[in-house]
């Protein structure tokens, strides 16, 4: 398994994460509470326990409360690098000769350092008007290309006494599966299955990589990261336009950068920066594990003071982020074009993760979303202008916003799916909410819930997730504060948030000349509010190359899909069936052209 292919898969598992949130999926309802028991260690390491002893295995993993918001200009995408760098080994796993490696990074600091002043230098030219890019090869100086040289020997030196892959390894043959981990704005998180029996073997794999992980290839992994981008942002039809509108949504607040960060921070980002930025946010004291499944609690205490125990305590709390988004004052309007279907989102300021008016927003999200929903009803099926809609509120820890968006059909425009969407507003504020329609989403949540209880991964991953953003205990206070919503309360958010000054518009229309984006057919099968982030995922698998990589992606999602719940299994099929269309068509081409 590389690492570069198992990165991937996290952006479908966050996506889905997201999508738990906006449709109502996996949250206790009444009754369907999560027994939790919590275990925190001396260090202020805590752990959130539930043990399913009817189960064979324990999903299991941890969360570091940072994320993008933390960064700061220079060194965004940092965290994302830690979500590779931690799989790169430690003092004990990874290497045949630790003295010499650590010599080697050293060697390679110090080059990179010689490296850096000659960018500030190109930066200067830069600023001059004397070049157009300081970071393109035709702009390196001859100092640089001999430092470059120097530094790869090293890289190659290094890569021979590397063991590569080994943690995950170790975690295979001893049956672990779907390692793997996520970055969002605010949180990181990584995360495994594990057999019972091996359960110690977790312990002791993720308290090691916590105490002495080893930075190898670091700044070989810093330009997978930039490929990385790339690949997810600068390749598909509309990943720069989101990005753009994405930072001028959020003026002043830190979500305004990207969670792969941006491309020149990721070309000068330092080991010395990274070293200080992980022992400032993965400090004991900032961490969060979850365990579910086959296990006896007080052996897993045992095992935690053990191997966890062993980990700093920073001795204060990480910094938190203090910079607050300004209220908006007038409309913000982008348009693009692109080679894509002509498209709108609409999105508005509202409230952050746990906010009282954000259960009430989640209600409207749902009286708008579904087959059964407003937005489908009136724009796909009655008016026929939009191949699909959807609505959801994206609470995240320091702010939120409610977002509308649909693509068009046939030829329709983006302005008419912006009017049709002023027009469902309306009747929100001016008419009256059907009670049955109000208690049918109620019903809905109420059914999703003990569903998705039983699936121990999913089960950990919204511990680890909830915590991040703030309290795993909203797990089990979310439905009764959502059943108690009632449609004035609605009416009220929607009135609150949804006005002219407080939102954002994207048009995307179709550039001249362009064939314009695949339908994806297979997506209609979905929910509205799944197709949008699958067909990105989509989109970027049609821009990879290596067959090799998506074989491994392959392996991850095939793992993945069996402990999806139901309204995201399907979702997973049609992932993997696009996968491996796309290694059989990369295949064919490698053999036309022996």
């Amino acid at each position: 398994m590389t690492n570069r292919a198992s990165r991937w898969l996290p952006t479908i598992v966050i996506a889905c994460m997201a999508i738990v949130s906006a449709i109502g999926i996996g949250h206790a309802a009444g009754e369907a509470k999560v027994p939790v028991e919590i275990l925190e260690l001396d260090n202020g390491m805590k752990f959130l326990l539930v043990p399913r002893t009817d189960k064979t295995t324990v999903a299991a993993g941890w969360v570091a409360h940072v994320g993008s918001a933390n960064e700061r200009p220079g060194i965004t995408g940092i965290s994302h690098l830690f979500e590779h760098m931690l799989f790169k080994g430690t003092t004990t796993i990874g290497t045949t000769d630790i003295e010499r490696d650590l010599e080697i990074i050293e060697e390679q600091e110090r080059l990179q350092e010689q490296i850096r002043l000659i960018y500030r230098d190109q930066r200067e030219r830069w600023r001059r008007g004397e070049i157009e890019d300081p970071f393109a090869p035709e702009n390196r100086t001859e100092e640089q290309i001999k430092l470059e040289e120097q530094f790869q020997a090293l890289v190659e030196e290094q890569r021979s006494i590397m063991i590569k892959d080994e943690f995950d390894k170790i975690y295979t043959k001893a049956g672990a599966t779907g390692m793997n981990a996520g970055t969002t704005n605010d949180l990181t998180l990584y995360f495994i299955t594990v057999p019972a029996n091996k359960l110690e073997l977790w312990f002791w794999m993720e308290s090691d990589r916590l105490s002495s992980p080893v930075m190898r290839e670091f700044y070989s992994e810093r330009d997978v990261v930039y490929e990385e981008r790339r690949l997810r942002t600068e390749s598909t039809p509309t990943g720069e336009f989101d990005e753009q509108f994405e930072s001028m949504f959020w003026q002043s607040h830190p979500y305004n950068w990207p969670v792969v960060g941006w491309p020149s921070d990721l070309r000068v980002i330092s080991k010395q920066e990274a070293d200080e930025y992980f022992s400032t946010y993965y400090a004991a004291n900032n961490l969060t594990a979850a365990l579910v499944g086959n296990f006896d609690v007080n052996e897993v205490k045992k095992l935690a003071n053990k191997y966890f125990g062993r980990l700093p305590n920073r001795g204060a709390k990480a910094p938190d982020v203090v910079t607050l988004e300004m209220e908006q004052k007038a409309e913000k309007r982008m348009q693009a074009e692109c080679d894509c279907q002509p498209q709108v989102e609409v999105r508005y300021h509202t409230v952050p993760f746990m906010h009282a008016d954000s259960y009430a927003l989640d209600v409207l999200a749902g009286l708008l979303n579904g087959r059964t929903g407003r937005l489908y009803k009136s724009m796909v099926l009655d008016s026929e202008i939009a191949a699909s809609a959807f609505a959801g509120q994206d609470s995240r820890k320091y702010g939120g916003a409610f977002s509308f968006g649909a693509q068009t059909k046939g030829d329709a425009t983006p302005q008419q799916l912006e009017d049709g969407w002023y027009a469902q507003l309306r009747k929100i504020v001016e008419e009256p909410i059907p009670a049955e329609e109000l208690q049918k989403v109620k019903n809905g949540i109420a059914a999703d819930a003990y569903r998705n209880l039983e699936n121990p991964f999913f089960l950990a991953l919204q511990l680890m997730f909830y915590d991040g953003l703030g309290d795993w205990e909203y797990m089990n206070v979310w439905s009764d504060l959502t059943l108690a919503v009632t449609a004035e309360d609605v009416k009220r958010v929607a009135e609150k948030y949804f006005a002219e000054d407080n939102r954002a518009v994207a048009q995307y229309y179709r550039k001249a000349g362009s064939g314009g984006d695949e339908e994806f057919p297979e997506l209609a099968e979905l929910e509205p509010e799944l197709q949008g982030p699958l067909r990105q995922q989509l989109k970027q698998l049609k821009s990879m190359g290596d067959p090799e990589q998506l074989t491994t992606i392959l392996g991850q999602i095939e793992q993945q899909k069996t402990q999806a719940p139901p309204p995201m299994a399907r979702a997973f099929e049609i992932m993997e069936s696009y996968i491996r269309a796309r290694i059989e068509e990369l295949r064919s081409e490698e053999g036309s052209e022996q």
